[in-house]
């Protein structure tokens, strides 16, 4: 779990059935809420996705046994 932060107002403009989408789907309390999860979730899946750019092709084929 993430350790608690300092939260920091700002002030932008969002479409409005974008962001009740995503609202919902989160299952979010709060407008808020809903962006500040899908923030949190695009940075840890860009994190991902350089991790796995910069890995590729480091593994051999055939290095992985079928189960």
């Amino acid at each position: 779990m993430a350790k608690p932060t300092q939260l920091k107002r700002k002030s932008f403009f969002v479409d409005e059935r974008v962001l009740q989408r995503a609202k919902r789907l989160l299952r979010a309390s709060s407008d808020a809420e809903a962006i500040r999860i899908s923030l949190e979730r695009v940075a840890e899946m860009e994190g991902y996705w350089k991790f796995m750019d910069n890995s590729r092709g480091k593994v051999k084929p055939g290095a992985f046994e079928e189960p």
